[in-house]
C-alpha cells in the first residue's frame, strides 16, 4: 500500500507554492487532531487565479478543472504545514463554492474536480467526505471557485 505523498507523486501533479493568506486569517489552524484550511482558491501554475462565471464565460469542465486547482493548492498547504501529506488521517468536510449564474445546477460536478482529487491521493475511504457545493454570484477577486476543507491528521 503506497502512502498519500506517494500516491500524489505518482499522479504527476506538481504542487504549487503554498498559498498564503490575503487579510485577517490562517490559511490553515490546527486544533488537536482537526486541521481547518480557510477558503482556497484556483491557483494556476503562473501564481494567477481562475477567474469567471460557470454558466457565462466557464462550462463545467473548466470549472471542474478549476476545482482541481484548488484541491492541489489545498495539498500545498496542508504539506507545508504538515510536512507531509501521510499525517493525514482522512478528509472529513469539504465545502465548496461555485461562482455561477442563477440558473447554473451543475455545482456538484464542478467540486468533484477536488473531490476526485482528493479520493485519489488520500484513497476511497479516508478521502471521500461529507460535503456541499453551493452556487454564489461573487468570490473574492473574480475568482470561479472557493474551497474549504477540515481534515482529521495524525499527531506529529
Amino acid at each position: 500500500m503506497s502512502s498519500n505523498d506517494q500516491r500524489l507523486d505518482a499522479l504527476d501533479l506538481p504542487l504549487p507554492p503554498a498559498p498564503q493568506a490575503m487579510g485577517v486569517y490562517k490559511p490553515i489552524v490546527i486544533v488537536g487532531d482537526m486541521a481547518y484550511l480557510s477558503g482556497h482558491a484556483p491557483l494556476k501554475e503562473d501564481g494567477s487565479m481562475v477567474t469567471g462565471r460557470l454558466g457565462l464565460n466557464l462550462d463545467v469542465e473548466a470549472g471542474f478543472a478549476a476545482a482541481k486547482l484548488t484541491g492541489l493548492a489545498m495539498l500545498s498547504t496542508l504539506r507545508a504545514e504538515l510536512g507531509s501529506l501521510d499525517r493525514v488521517e482522512r478528509l472529513v468536510k469539504l465545502l465548496g463554492l461555485v461562482r455561477c449564474t442563477e440558473g447554473f445546477v451543475d455545482q456538484p460536478a464542478v467540486i468533484n474536480g477536488c473531490s476526485e482529487l482528493f479520493r485519489d491521493v488520500f484513497g476511497n475511504d479516508a478521502g471521500v467526505a461529507a460535503r456541499s457545493a453551493v452556487g454564489t454570484n461573487a468570490l473574492p477577486g473574480g475568482i470561479a471557485v472557493e474551497i474549504e476543507a477540515i481534515f482529521q491528521i495524525r499527531q506529529g
